[in-house]
């Protein structure tokens, strides 16, 4: 299967696509001022201890106050416990939060989730610094190595490797992560010295910076794909920033020499998620249908508790008899769920109804398909069993918002019942097909009709921006509000 990462980067906005087979299967947005805190480390204080819930709220300098729930907390073992495994060990779940920390008190910790919705950043005070091909648990001893490295032999390697390179390194623990498989001993012991050197000034920050402040954030969204998303069989990297690209370069040539090959500055003049149908992907990944080959479909709801997805057969009336019928379209429908579950970063409890089958057989493979779609899937997924309704029920780890809460918000006009692009998200639409625009056609000056709320925000908050594309392409480009254009609604006009 082959895979191609692309990167395309504006001014405000960076997107990560991740391409198998010509299909987009995985889209990750950072935006300039809304970057994600997963991985963050910051000193915090504690602001409210909550015993009745078992936590604690902590002030770290975000928009809202943190949670730290009691089982995310770590502390030193007793000194005349011999606990050879670990240097820090989780609090038992009956030790109250009240003996663990109080009102006031400095606290370091991680952000382990982004805050989603009215929700606060989830926090836990288990650091863990991710590198190329581990990560550092500067509070344990235990050395443990990626379930998806399965050849028994190459697992006793890395092991013996890190176990050696950990002595003269603080012996703190690692988590040997999947990309090290097949790595000679002196690329991991780059690894474990660039983690030392992260840990020692993270750990000097920790104990003298004021609270509340950070004290470590994670590497830029190009990065950490580099970082986390490049597999063997990926092929290339495709950036459109000449910047982003130098920037990817000198990354690569420090940390991972063997990937600069497969670093590629894309020069083309269509955009480069054009040129892969990425934009259209992602349109339809904003709607609740989800069409079949065969002519049935999925309808995604996602909610607050849990995300539902019902299967129909549509128009596929199947070749022989109801039960094959059903049974086809629900193999069908597992490969397109997972999908959807990683292009959409839909996460938490999500319950599929297929179409009812009595054959158990069938019920097996459909389980299987939908398991075998969901390996290849970076976040952590448990699939259970058909239920006696019929339902299949799982769980998807989720860190952050899903991609249609991150480019979309709730529609005004309809009173919640669905959702339009933010302006915000119509504003670098309206960038993007300025530059579309002026590539195709030759025009002196370009007049952009759109609703009032958009182009208030791309003359107040976005006036450097329009400057500077001005400039880039020697046009003049004039905004125009009508209160007849909906929101995500606008034209521009080649002049």
């Amino acid at each position: 299967m082959s895979e191609e990462i692309l990167i395309n980067v504006t001014p405000r906005e960076t997107r990560v696509a991740v391409v198998e087979s010509g299909m987009l299967q995985e889209l990750h947005i950072e935006r300039g001022w809304r970057r994600g805190v997963v991985g963050n480390i910051y000193r915090g204080k504690i602001q409210r201890v909550m015993p009745g819930m078992q936590a604690a709220f902590v002030e770290v300098g975000l928009e809202r106050a943190a949670f730290l729930h009691a089982n995310d907390i770590v502390r030193p073992a007793p000194a005349a416990t011999p606990i050879p495994e670990e240097l820090a060990v989780p609090v038992p779940s009956n030790v109250p939060i009240m003996d663990l920390v109080r009102d006031g008190q400095d606290v370091v910790v991680q952000v382990v989730k982004d805050p989603i919705g009215t929700k606060g950043a989830r926090l836990t005070t288990q650091i863990s610094i991710p590198s190329r091909y581990l990560v550092l648990l500067p509070q344990s001893k235990v050395i443990g190595v990626s379930a998806r490295i399965e050849d028994e032999a190459e697992r006793a390697r890395l092991k013996g490797i890190i176990a050696e390179l950990a002595s003269s390194h603080g012996n703190h623990g690692y988590i040997i992560r999947t990309n090290a498989e097949g790595q000679p001993p002196e690329a991991l012991a780059e690894d474990v010295a660039y983690l030392s050197r992260v840990w020692n000034i993270v750990d000097k920050r920790g104990r003298e910076a004021p609270s509340p402040s950070i004290i470590y954030e994670d590497l830029s969204l190009p990065l950490r794909a580099v970082r986390d998303l490049i597999r063997k069989d990926v092929e290339k990297v495709k950036v459109d920033s000449r910047e982003t690209y130098e920037r990817l370069q000198a990354f690569v040539a420090k940390y991972m020499p063997p990937l600069a090959e497969k670093l590629e500055l894309y020069t083309g003049d269509r955009p480069i998620f054009d040129l892969y149908g990425v934009e259209d992907e992602i349109g339809r990944a904003l709607d609740k249908q989800v069409p079949l080959k065969s002519g049935g479909y999925l309808v995604i709801d996602q909610t607050e508790a849990m995300t539902t997805i019902d299967v129909n057969t549509g128009s596929f009336l199947g070749q022989r008899n109801l039960e094959e019928t059903v049974y086809r379209t629900n193999l069908e429908a597992a490969q397109a769920v997972a999908r959807q579950l990683r292009l959409r970063n839909l996460g938490g409890i999500i319950i599929i109804d297929f179409i009812d089958m009595t054959d158990a057989e069938h019920k097996r493979q459909v389980l299987r398909t939908l398991e075998k779609g969901l390996a290849r899937d970076h976040a952590k997924t448990t699939v259970y069993d058909f239920s006696p309704l019929g339902l299949v029920e799982m769980t998807r780890k989720r860190t952050v918002e899903s991609l249609e809460r991150q480019l979309s918000e709730p529609c005004h006009e309809c009173g919640g019942r669905g959702s339009i692009k933010t302006a915000e998200t119509v504003t670098y639409e309206v960038f993007r097909e300025i530059t579309r625009a002026t590539r195709q056609f030759e025009a002196g000056r370009l007049l952009v009709i759109a609703s009032p709320k958009v182009v208030t925000r791309i003359t107040d908050e976005e006036s450097q921006a329009v400057a500077e594309l001005e400039e880039f392409l020697g046009k003049s480009i004039r905004f125009q509000a009508d209160e007849q254009y909906l929101q995500e609604q606008f034209d521009v006009v080649l002049l």
